[in-house]
């Protein structure tokens, strides 16, 4: 597939491809954007579900054109509705508020388990077919500009705790045990048919795949997490969290995993032991050091077999690139210009 603004995207592949199996062309995979000429990039609405679809595709399209998609970087758009989305395709109502720093949340919906989470095992509903319209007028749209992203996945217990509410479910937890085993069954049905229904309108399988971690894969990808985490001790991670987690990566050929915050590294062992995991992104959070101050964990991760993302300036890129193994390591940064992406990419080759 031809991309207008990644003419070089077959050559992106073949690095891609190499990420994936381990193993290093000449240097680590690469995504950096950079202005095209005079014009600075606008950013994509955030939650562009809650928009007018085709006022935001033409705004994707416009940023993509106004932008430099260098080294591995693809251009893709991402129908969103927010984090909870997920929860929202299998029956919470969504609210957004602009005012409130653009993002939404949903109403949860679960007030008894005995009675309220009959149909939480499948995606349904108003934003389920809201979702679907959106990706197949943007797989329309897109052809031939950019990809389309993956959505962003709050499955497994993220998704029970917008379903229920995060307050209630940790009383849960210890009051009602066997009703989470069972809500958790039933969240975990829906993973596999909304990846596919999501995959075909899409058109993913023949495009390939692409998420807002900027990966990109020929075959299925996806950036799998669970923020709730932090919220439980071992043994309940061990209960509820880790299987549902084995299962999403087992299904998927490729996963990387959002692990947010210290409060969840209780359970890095147990993350860095599912085999379906290929990478990491490490978000220390708020109020904690930046990502360039855990080298001690990055060398962790790695030790456990597991790729990185990392996100930085150019000169942050090259302090990770003298510090760590460049195998399976994905930078993501921005240049001023394509000389400065050029410069960077022939440090890293000459660096490798």
């Amino acid at each position: 597939m031809d991309l207008a603004y990644k003419p070089d995207f077959d050559e992106a592949k073949k690095y891609w491809r190499a990420y994936w199996a381990g193993e290093i062309i000449d240097r680590p995979c690469v995504c950096i954007k950079a202005p095209c000429g005079e014009n600075r990039p606008q950013g994509t609405l955030s939650l562009n579900g809650f928009t007018d679809a085709d006022a935001a595709l033409k705004r994707c399209h416009e940023w993509a054109s106004s932008m430099l998609w260098l080294g591995e970087a693809v251009p893709f758009f991402q129908p969103n509705f927010g984090p909870d989305q997920f929860a929202a395709w299998l029956g919470a109502e969504l609210k957004y508020c602009p005012s409130s720093g653009d993002t939404s949340w949903s109403e949860p919906m679960v007030k008894d388990w005995d009675t309220d989470a009959g149909d939480i095992d499948h995606p349904h509903g108003a934003w389920w077919e809201r979702a679907l319209d959106f990706y197949r007028r943007a797989a329309e749209y897109s052809e031939g500009k950019f990809l389309l992203g993956v959505p962003d996945i709050h499955s497994n217990m993220d998704a029970v705790s917008a379903l229920r509410g995060p307050q209630r479910l940790c009383m849960d937890l210890l009051d009602a045990p066997e009703k989470i085993d069972g809500a958790m069954k039933a969240v975990r049905r829906a993973f596999a048919p909304v990846f596919e229904t999501v995959e075909e309108a899409g058109r993913m399988t023949e495009r390939g795949y692409v998420g807002w971690l900027p990966f990109y894969s020929d075959t299925s990808y996806a950036v799998l997490q669970c923020d709730f985490a932090c919220m439980v001790s071992p043994e309940h991670f061990r209960r509820w969290i880790l299987p549902a987690l084995e299962e999403e990566s087992a299904y998927l050929e490729h996963a990387v995993y959002h692990y947010d915050g210290p409060d969840a590294l209780v359970h890095l062992k147990d993350v860095l032991s599912i085999p379906g995991i290929d990478a990491i992104q490490w978000v220390p959070g708020s109020g904690n050091p930046p990502v360039i101050e855990w080298m001690d964990l990055l060398r962790e991760i790695q030790k456990a077999g597991k790729g990185l993302y990392l996100a930085g300036s150019p000169d942050e890129v090259k302090v990770f690139h003298r510090a760590l193994r460049p195998e399976k390591v994905l930078y993501d940064t921005w240049a001023s210009s394509a000389q400065e992406a050029e410069d960077l990419l022939a440090w890293l080759r000459a660096n490798t």
